[in-house]
């Protein structure tokens, strides 16, 4: 990973984002972890900046508050047709525990946060080696697709176990819980694109 590569994507204020959006639809943390399912505690985490959610979180806040998860990363930008992020302006996620759990597993990368109101959200995710019963499965509204560019990945839902190999990919509904680690003792990273409905 280039050392210009911008440290995290708390730099883009998500947690005040969702703040000032959950407050202007009139909003208390405990309505919105009712909405999401969420906890009110590991909202107000994120609100805080202390944590970074996961991916499948961020969908759950944001078809909640009425929004998808492009507001999350969005920046102002001079062309609203095009997006250009500088491979020195990507911005990574920091791996922390959410809510005394084990490290989710995974890191990612934004790389579009500064198109606004799009379709898909691409990232480059790094996946953890894990023990298979510390995988932690998450679901959420959309389709995802992942294409393995290094190391190797297993998926598993809680019907099927798929080893993804470096050229592999994978299109599968995200409503469904699923999880990803990386077998062996190196990191997997793949590109993974989440689509919204």
């Amino acid at each position: 990973m280039s050392s210009g590569i911008r440290q995290n994507v708390g730099e883009l204020a998500i947690g005040e984002k969702i703040r000032q959006m959950r407050l202007s639809k009139s909003l208390s943390l405990e309505e919105l972890a009712e909405k999401t399912g969420l906890s009110k505690g590991l909202l107000s985490q994120i609100e805080r900046e202390q944590i970074s959610p996961p991916i499948s979180t961020l969908l759950k806040v944001a078809a909640s508050l009425g929004t998808d998860i492009s507001f999350f990363f969005q920046e102002e930008t001079e062309n609203p047709r095009i997006c250009l992020v500088r491979s020195n302006e990507r911005l990574v996620s920091r791996r922390r525990q959410v809510e005394g759990k084990a490290n989710l597993g995974y890191s990612y990368e934004a790389l579009a946060y500064k198109k606004a109101f799009k379709y898909m959200e691409p990232f480059l995710v790094t996946f953890s080696p894990k023990e298979a019963e510390d995988v932690i499965r998450f679901s959420h509204e959309g389709e995802e697709f992942a294409f393995l560019l290094e190391g190797t990945l297993e998926f598993t839902t809680d019907r099927e176990r798929i080893v993804l190999e470096p050229g592999d990919s994978l299109y599968f509904d995200s409503n469904q819980l699923h999880g990803f680690r990386a077998l062996g003792d190196a990191p997997a990273r793949a590109l993974v694109t989440v689509c919204h409905k």
